[in-house]
């Protein structure tokens, strides 16, 4: 039997706009952007739902989108949301700005998708 430490409470993705990167996220899960999110910070409120994602500022010219599925800049982490029927998610976050990968492993299964600053995401079938 384990205790646990801590209690997961947020995700933050550097990106070059903030508040940009929040609504794009935000109209994939229905959270709002926090009101007192700024240029610098940006959050969204999950509602109780648990963790949240926050959102923060790297200077345009220090950011590197990551190259998934390549190396030269790895991506590190990425989030992944389930939906219950992918070509109804798929629709809906390409009318928000995602753009979808070229490479698809599973496509029946998940999809990989680009935020608008190039951050990978997938969705997966609930």
């Amino acid at each position: 039997m384990s205790t646990r430490i801590a209690t997961f409470s947020l995700f933050a993705i550097d990106c070059p706009d903030p508040v940009a990167l929040a609504g794009f996220y935000s109209a994939i899960t229905g959270w709002p952007v926090a009101a007192d999110s700024h240029q610098g910070w940006a959050e969204l409120e999950s509602g109780g739902a648990g963790a949240t994602l926050a959102f923060q500022v790297v200077e345009e010219g220090d950011f590197r989108a990551p190259q998934w599925p390549g190396q030269e800049h790895p991506q590190q982490a990425h989030p992944d949301f389930d939906v219950p029927d992918l070509d109804e998610g798929e629709r809906a976050v390409l009318a928000v700005g995602a753009r979808k990968h070229d490479v698809q492993p599973s496509p029946d299964r998940f999809r990989v998708y680009l935020d608008p600053v190039g951050h990978p995401f997938c969705l997966v079938k609930a």
